[in-house]
């Protein structure tokens, strides 16, 4: 590891200075924008894993040799190399970012270095088995950013990336729950962060009830939501005209208020935006918003600071108007499955050994490749509470580890009965069966199901195991399956 030998070397450096050296070094700041920035390079593009120094030489295009004496401070290096090494990460150097190194100022450099250097080994995530036992962490919720755990699925990470930069632009992330939106817009945002924009992440979630079922208080109510994040004064009394009507206020209000006062791209990320499709009314009036925002973009200017992106698990819980709908313009983006590679890819990130193909083939054909089940597997193989043979049989049986994942879904699913019919149809069924497609949509959303084809089908072998049994239990529902 480039930094592994760091505070020794400092050290010696310290011990052995004799004469003056020529060159520059980098500053406490430089060697954060510049680490920072090839953190995110890694994340983004080496699917988390850290460069070593080999690698880093040919990404940046300097020895070896030369990169040991950046990073430790040994030896002072030239300025043109320093330039070589910020513009491989897109960073434009600047006069913070280094210093002349002398006799006068070298152990002042290496005192403010060695105490917050953004190099030292606690900051680096790793993977030897000492260090990745601190990511083994309950698999709940977005992978964070500095995880190793986080599985790329090409050519995706690079698509929204690029195109977040287009002026206007609309990014739509559609998949069910649990299969990693959210840590694609973690990643997303790094990036954007990078990239110098400003950033807000609402969580739709968040919203009260009682501002879902009138326009002009949801529209405040983001605004706020936007002007807060960007840590801007909100004045929404001052900047609010409702005479104009509540869409054109929020329109003038995020044109002349927010966006005049950025530099820079605002990339507004809208999560889980289908939770308004249980109001049809108010789902209507927004998304056509939204829909005008996009719109204005190819037109005005002020607008393209404006990069929005909207995730969602289904779109058909309500009939939109086709000219006025968010859901058929700028770039789609769909989550599926992990591949049995990315599936093996991930046990050698916990530190297993599944070369032969015969442990990824046993875990798919119980939960396919979904993401979140995965994960919930190989956290317990890697934390050596149970086996894989172990782990099948107690899931066929009674849930096992899935046991909270399964009832989760078994509680919503009993929230509507009409979806509960539906779903007893396919379970049960030997063959093909033919479903309305507002409830198949319903229930991929739900993460339920899946299409093969024309055919509908159980999400999983363990969803249509632990359903069988839910509704015979229940309704008295039996299936040949069962039998």
């Amino acid at each position: 590891m480039y930094a592994q030998n760091f505070a020794t070397k400092n050290m010696n450096l310290q011990q052995h200075k004799t004469k003056r050296r020529r060159g520059v070094v980098l500053t406490s700041t430089g060697i954060q924008r510049l680490q920072e920035a090839i953190i995110s390079w890694e994340i983004l593009k080496n699917q988390g894993y850290r460069l070593t120094l080999e690698e880093l030489s040919k990404q940046v295009n300097i020895s070896t040799k030369t990169l040991s004496r950046l990073w430790s401070l040994s030896k002072g290096v030239d300025q043109k190399t320093l330039k070589l090494c910020f513009s491989a990460f897109n960073l434009k150097l600047r006069e913070e970012d280094y210093t002349v190194l002398n006799g006068e100022n070298e152990t002042k450099i290496l005192d403010v270095v060695s105490k917050k250097s953004f190099l030292q080994k606690d900051n680096l995530p790793q993977l030897s088995h000492d260090q990745i036992e601190q990511y083994w962490s309950y698999p709940n919720g977005p992978i964070t950013l500095d995880s190793p755990l986080y599985i790329e699925r090409p050519p995706i990470e690079e698509l929204v990336c690029r195109e977040i930069t287009r002026p206007g632009c609309v990014i739509r992330i559609r998949a069910p729950r649990q299969m990693g939106k959210s840590s694609l817009v973690l990643r997303l945002l790094a990036f954007a962060n990078l990239k110098k924009y400003r950033t807000v992440n609402i969580n739709c979630h968040q919203i009260d009830h009682h501002c879902l079922t009138d326009l002009n208080k949801l529209l405040r109510c983001l605004c706020w939501k936007i002007a807060q994040q960007l840590e801007i004064e909100p004045n929404l009394d001052d900047e609010w005209d409702e005479e104009v009507g509540y869409k054109l206020s929020c329109s003038f209000y995020l044109q002349k208020y927010i966006l005049q006062q950025s530099n820079h791209p605002i990339v507004l990320v809208l999560n889980d935006v289908d939770r308004f499709f249980d109001y049809p009314h108010i789902a209507q009036e927004f998304f056509a918003l939204l829909r005008s925002w996009c719109e204005e973009a190819r037109q005005n200017q002020a607008w393209q600071k404006l990069r929005l992106v909207v995730v969602y698990s289904t779109e058909q819980y309500v009939s939109l108007d086709i000219n006025r709908s968010p859901f058929n313009i700028g770039l789609p983006i769909r989550l599926i499955e992990f591949t049995q590679t990315q599936v093996e890819d991930l046990a050698r990130r916990y530190e297993l050994d599944w070369s032969s193909g015969e442990e990824s083939i046993q875990l798919m054909s119980l939960v396919g490749g979904h993401p979140a089940l995965i994960q919930l597997a190989l956290y317990h193989l890697a934390s050596g509470i149970v086996t894989l043979q172990e782990l099948i049989t107690d899931a066929i049986a009674n849930g096992g580890i899935y046991r909270h994942h399964l009832w989760r879904h078994w509680i919503k699913l009993q929230d509507n009965p009409h979806l509960v019919e539906k779903y007893t149809d396919i379970v049960t069924a030997t063959g093909s069966i033919s479903v309305d497609p507002v409830d198949a949509y319903k229930l991929e959303s739900l993460g339920l199901i899946c299409f093969d084809g024309d055919r509908i089908l159980p999400r999983c072998e363990l969803y249509r195991n632990y359903f069988q049994k839910q509704l015979s239990i229940k309704y008295g529902i039996t299936s040949p399956l069962l039998k």
